[in-house]
């Protein structure tokens, strides 16, 4: 039976930012996947397993947090495009997370997603349910946490 909060998962959350950098120093952002808890809000840290550099089918485990809530999430590199986009889908929600760097007149524009086309796991819509506050709360937190890690990406490029 599904849950009645499935049809509250969002397909599709995505921020988007303009970065005063070239691509070329952008990408070294964010492909450097185990730097993700510099920027994210919820990551904790980020292991590749069988040590780096990232590429296509690399899996990782990431240590999340919220509060005093502590999750690990298992992940899997399913999409890398030198200076183009990474993209890996976390095994536990089914969920697909990326960045896509787009060059611009004065930089780079970075697209953050989280893509869920056919929902999240069962296990997932009942955790979010009983323990992240529910699916709309969830999600708008996600939102946020975009907003920050790209405002910290940014704040990194920009510096370098």
């Amino acid at each position: 039976m599904t849950s009645p909060s499935a049809d509250l998962v969002e397909p599709l959350i995505e921020q988007t930012i303009e970065v005063e950098a070239p691509v070329s120093r952008v990408w070294a952002l964010v492909s450097d996947l185990p730097r993700l808890a510099e920027w994210s809000p919820q990551v904790v840290r980020t292991h590749l397993r069988g040590g780096g550099p990232v590429r296509l089918g690399t899996r990782m485990i990431n240590l999340n947090r919220r509060g005093l809530l502590v999750w690990p999430t298992q992940a899997k590199v399913v999409r890398l495009e030198p200076e183009r986009a990474v993209a890996f889908k976390i095994r536990e929600n089914q969920s697909t997370w990326s960045f896509t760097l787009e060059p611009t007149a004065t930089g780079t524009r970075i697209v953050q997603r989280r893509e869920a086309p056919d929902g999240i796991s069962a296990l997932s819509l009942r955790l979010t349910d009983r323990v992240l506050g529910g699916q709309a709360s969830f999600q708008d937190e996600l939102r946020e946490g975009m907003r920050q890690t790209l405002t910290r990406i940014k704040a990194e490029a920009e510096r370098a």
